[in-house]
């Protein structure tokens, strides 16, 4: 019996199985609302066959956009667009779904990658002042970001809130927080993003006050019989940077304010960044936020072979996998899975006549007759 597709158990919700779809940014909103193509895109994602969708990072507020054209759930016009796609999503799938709240902080006001991925200057279209912990850019060169006083903290911890608010009444299972990737709760994580001298600054307790305060928010209005968790990037991969062991350390204060998983990732907040990268390279991270804190762990990193996934989760180095390109690639990854591991996975009646003559028992509940 394949241990990927086990049923997992993140806070009170329950997944069929450990394979996660990654939050993948599509840069193809109108301010902060989704169209046409998120619902293509999500659509055909909710009847992969995985056990969590999770939507892609998601603004809290304009300013915290990466481009002009992110996904937000800032206004009722993101909600009602958000809407219209889960009721979609969930008429024809089983899915989980979850969403990644997020604030680009000074990685706000960017051009799309396939414009280049540049920094808009302010005055230009596209472009507007970004926040962050400090007034460090994020390259050379890069319009500094203004830094947060005690109004603008209070502003954006609000401005969480107030989605996760959006997020419940979207009916939603799951709150994942980004504090991953280079962006704001990573910039002030990070002691190469986060320079202050106040009680944000400093020391690795001061730095993590600000994210594990956006949780406390976001924990306090999101129904209690819903999970809410955080992805964290466990190293800067940069000398001086956030590493592993401040990764633990949050992971520990997360877990006593009732944070039910931790989604480990890597990188994102420096250009300098040298990663090491190669097959499964982000999992021993997960691994030990596993064994030392003792919460569901998502592991995310060229995972793109089921056998890899299947491995990590029969090893105990993971709870479940995420995957991003390789989903985008081959949606139908965890059918193919499912195919390789001898497994079963829920499939739209629509499709199950599709089920190739040597799985016989692929799609779960499959019959089939015409006339």
């Amino acid at each position: 019996m394949s241990h990927l597709f086990q049923p997992l158990q993140i806070g009170p919700l329950t997944l069929a199985n450990r394979i996660t779809v990654a939050p993948m940014c599509q840069y193809s909103a109108s301010e902060g609302t989704p169209g046409d193509w998120h619902m293509i895109h999500l659509g055909q994602l909710a009847i992969s066959g995985a056990g969590m969708l999770i939507i892609e990072a998601t603004a809290v507020e304009a300013e915290g956009r990466i481009t002009a054209a992110d996904l937000g759930l800032y206004s009722d016009a993101n909600e009602a667009g958000l809407a219209r796609v889960l009721d979609a999503a969930r008429a024809h799938s089983p899915i989980k779904l979850a969403i990644q709240l997020g604030h680009a902080g000074r990685k706000a006001s960017s051009r799309a990658p396939w414009e280049g991925g540049k920094q808009v200057p302010v005055g230009e279209p596209g472009g507007w002042p970004s926040w962050s912990a400090s007034p460090v850019p994020h390259a050379p060169g890069e319009q500094p970001p203004l830094a947060l006083d005690a109004a603008g903290l209070r502003r954006v911890r609000d401005a969480f809130a107030a989605a996760a608010r959006r997020a419940a009444r979207l009916g939603l299972d799951g709150i994942e927080l980004h504090g991953a990737h280079g962006y704001l709760l990573h910039q002030f994580l990070s002691p190469l993003a986060n320079q202050r001298t106040d009680e944000y600054g400093g020391s690795l307790e001061n730095r993590m006050r600000f994210p594990i305060e956006v949780f406390d928010a976001v924990r306090a209005v999101f129904p209690a019989d819903r999970p809410v968790w955080m992805r964290i990037s466990a190293t800067d991969w940069v000398p001086g940077g956030w590493d592993i062991e401040g990764t633990l350390a949050l992971s520990h204060a997360l877990k006593a304010r009732g944070c039910a998983a931790i989604h480990v990732t890597t990188g994102g907040v420096s250009p300098l960044q040298a990663i090491q990268l190669g097959p499964l390279y982000q999992v021993p991270y997960a691994q030990r936020v596993k064994a030392e804190v003792g919460l569901p762990t998502i592991a995310v990193g060229l995972i793109t072979e089921p056998e890899q996934a299947e491995a990590i989760i029969a090893g105990g180095e993971a709870d479940a996998v995420s995957l991003a390109r390789a989903m985008l690639y081959d949606p139908r990854w965890p059918w193919h899975a499912a195919a390789k591991l001898g497994a079963q996975v829920r499939v739209p009646p629509q499709y199950w006549r599709s089920q190739p003559r040597e799985f016989k028992d692929l799609f779960e509940g499959a019959t089939f007759g015409a006339r």
